[in-house]
């Protein structure tokens, strides 16, 4: 018979694998940015805060705070590195005030991470004080990661378009969540339970939304593609009337 231990792992495993396409998933979305040289509506929040979690979460599976965790510092470890990539990208195909927005929340994130480690490890001196700081602190943190896209899910029910919220982004947070917080309650765990089972209903709200304004946003891009080719149209008579009349005068002046 297999041990429950047997199937965490198991299930942990899976939950490495979805928490990396979840890492990844935004991939299409910074080729987008690279190609317009512009990061144009697309919000950093949610790179950030994802980028703080992973880092957090680190600091939970270590040895000296949360012993057993391998699996939580494995893909924690890639997400953070993934996530530090995507908001080096903001910083290069942003300007102004937008990126120092992102600089100054990139320097008070490895500060607080730093501060909160340098404190734990120096004040809490048992592996169950110091679980239990971090832990919280992650359970906060997490629900900031999967509560971040609540700023664009406000931009797409004001705009009535999804465009801007990538929907294998709603769908990689969605199986992650389910995949951790079955790990975390084979064996129960608070600190993991919690933001991942708050994740699946916040990847749920993400998808309600995608059905509600799929079809809207089509017809608004569609729209815009119109518009654009009207533009265009408009711009090639405009510019052939200007060459008919420079021709015509030209062959008066012949005469």
């Amino acid at each position: 018979m297999v041990s429950s231990d047997t199937i965490r792992t198991a299930i942990g495993v899976i939950g490495n694998g979805t928490a990396l396409v979840l890492f990844l998933s935004p991939v299409p979305t910074f080729i987008r940015i690279w190609k317009k040289g512009s990061v144009e509506q697309y919000s950093p929040i949610p790179y950030v805060a994802t980028l703080l979690n992973c880092m957090m979460w680190v600091l939970y599976g270590l040895p000296l705070v949360h012993p057993h965790s391998m699996l939580v510092i494995t893909i924690n470890g890639t997400g953070m590195l993934i996530q530090l990539t995507y908001v080096a990208l903001f910083l290069v195909y942003s300007a102004g005030a937008a990126r120092r927005k992102v600089s100054l929340l990139l320097a008070a994130e490895v500060a607080f991470v730093g501060a909160v480690a340098a404190l734990v490890l120096a004040l809490a001196h048992t592996h169950e004080r110091r679980s239990m700081v971090v832990g919280i602190l992650c359970v906060l943190f997490g629900t900031g990661m999967y509560a971040a896209p609540l700023s664009v899910m406000k931009m797409v029910i004001q705009t009535k378009s999804v465009e801007y919220m990538p929907l294998f982004l709603s769908l990689a947070s969605l199986v992650n969540g389910i995949c951790w917080t079955a790990y975390a309650l084979i064996r129960f765990d608070l600190y993991i339970t919690i933001p991942n089972g708050l994740g699946v209903l916040f990847a749920l709200a993400q998808l309600l939304l995608y059905a509600i304004y799929y079809k809207n946003t089509q017809k608004i891009v569609e729209a815009r593609k119109r518009k654009a080719g009207q533009v265009a149209m408009t711009e090639v008579v405009v510019d052939g009337s200007r060459a008919s009349n420079n021709n015509n005068n030209g062959g008066s002046g012949t005469y």
